[in-house]
């Protein structure tokens, strides 16, 4: 008598192993809810980012770190700007780690870089300085490795004039900004518009 009122029989009816199943079943079926809700709150901010034209910026190697407007006009120099890069300058970033997964061509996100030398613009870069129709940008030298250390392959130093239909990008506000310096000058076709912040930090 005494062994059945004290029985733990693993398959005795509400035993504390079925208890314990049930509570873990509970508890992943919680937690793939949760998985499931942010995947559907992540779809829904993008569309409403592409949909409205809305761009977060989580570096600051050429504006604060932010929200922006991207609004489409023609490209002057000196504006922030969002733009895909060549397929090739893309698929490097994505493998070093430079750009997240995007919907540009080569399969990255868009560079927000400062419009620096457009069609006809006089360039001369060099090791230790850029400049646009003879003025020097400060700290705009370049880097030789980037911050993991890995060897860094740049434009040839020289003077040259900026082709129809290109346009350099920079970010000069961060030494680490990996820029037209290093993967040389964007199709203008391939600017998506200017980027005006709505709030910054």
């Amino acid at each position: 008598m005494l062994s059945r009122l004290y029985s733990t029989s693993e398959n005795a009816a509400g035993s504390l192993s079925e208890r314990v199943h049930f509570q873990q079943l509970e508890g992943a079926r919680g937690a793939l809810a949760a998985m499931a809700a942010i995947a559907f709150a992540a779809m829904i901010l993008i569309g409403v980012g592409k949909a409205t034209g809305i761009r977060i910026s989580t570096t600051d190697s050429a504006a604060p770190a932010g929200v922006y407007r991207i609004v489409g006009h023609e490209v002057r120099r000196g504006e922030l700007v969002a733009a895909c890069l060549p397929i090739g300058a893309a698929k490097l970033g994505l493998a070093r780690g430079y750009l997240r997964v995007g919907d540009c061509p080569g399969g990255a996100e868009p560079v927000d870089k400062i419009v620096g030398a457009l069609p006809g613009d006089l360039l001369d870069i060099k090791p230790g300085w850029v400049s646009v129709n003879g003025i020097r940008f400060p700290d705009s030298a370049t880097a030789s490795r980037d911050s993991a250390g890995r060897a860094l392959a740049h434009v040839a130093w020289s003077k040259r004039r900026v082709a129809p239909g290109q346009v350099w990008l920079f970010g000069f506000n961060d030494p680490r900004s990996w820029d037209s310096r290093y993967f040389g000058p964007v199709r203008l076709a391939d600017i998506r518009g200017e980027l005006k912040p709505v709030v910054t930090w």
